[in-house]
């Protein structure tokens, strides 16, 4: 593709989370649109007859599988393979935290093997939209679209559905529902990385169109100075 040389060495990550994000937002998709859960539509529904020892669906099973699997490599990934960035420490602490809310959501359960409801919360948080369109290779064209679908996808539908079923909706169902607080802090500890990636998209997008960048360049990244610093 006549790539420059560190293009090159990012090119493995940026082609294996295409594949991997397109798998599971495609599959998330699928549970959230043409299933008969209502949990997109209803969020409060996921903790409608909640009860301890709940059966966790196959299908929804499977996106646990998918999910827990890949963040699991990720801290590894972001660690000793990826290239590595100014938000990486961050981008770290966001799969660690993602992983826990997955497990323990999934481990959320009186019996071994019977999980309780917590899975259906669970399953519109790995469903929350990711959409990374590409990026044209010019000032002259800036991705002004990247900025508002961040937001519509991490800022506004991940608080509206995901934090409004689990911080309200789960107290009004069930007012003495376990590891209120636990599971809560970790999804604001989210919303608060997706801000903090929301500001870099905006720092992005003012540099291109105040003619500070005269290429697409990812504003995470250490400048040939600083990396030889790093």
């Amino acid at each position: 593709c006549n790539l420059r040389p560190k293009d090159a060495a990012k090119m493995p990550e940026s082609a294996w989370k295409l594949l991997f994000y397109t798998l599971s937002w495609s599959y998330g998709i699928y549970l959230l649109f043409f299933t008969d859960y209502p949990f997109f539509y209803d969020p409060p529904s996921v903790f409608y007859d909640w009860k301890k020892g709940m059966d966790v669906p196959t299908d929804i099973a499977i996106a646990y599988l998918l999910q827990c699997s890949f963040y699991g490599h990720s801290i590894y990934a972001t660690a000793y393979m990826d290239t590595w960035r100014k938000d990486s420490v961050v981008m770290l602490l966001h799969h660690v935290v993602t992983l826990t809310l997955i497990a323990f959501s999934y481990a959320f359960r009186a019996r071994p093997v019977k999980p309780s409801q917590m899975p259906r919360a669970g399953t519109v948080g790995l469903g929350k939209l990711r959409w990374v369109p590409r990026l044209p290779r010019g000032p002259s064209n800036p991705p002004c679209s990247l900025c508002p679908g961040r937001f519509w996808f991490r800022l506004y539908w991940f608080p509206l559905k995901v934090l409004y079923a689990t911080c309200y909706s789960s107290l009004q169902s069930v007012p003495n529902i376990p590891f209120y607080f636990f599971f809560n802090a970790l999804l604001l500890v989210l919303t608060l990385m997706n801000i903090y990636w929301f500001l870099y998209i905006v720092l992005f997008v003012a540099k291109v169109l105040m003619g500070q960048m005269q290429e697409v360049n990812d504003v995470r990244e250490y400048d040939v100075e600083d990396s030889k610093k790093t």
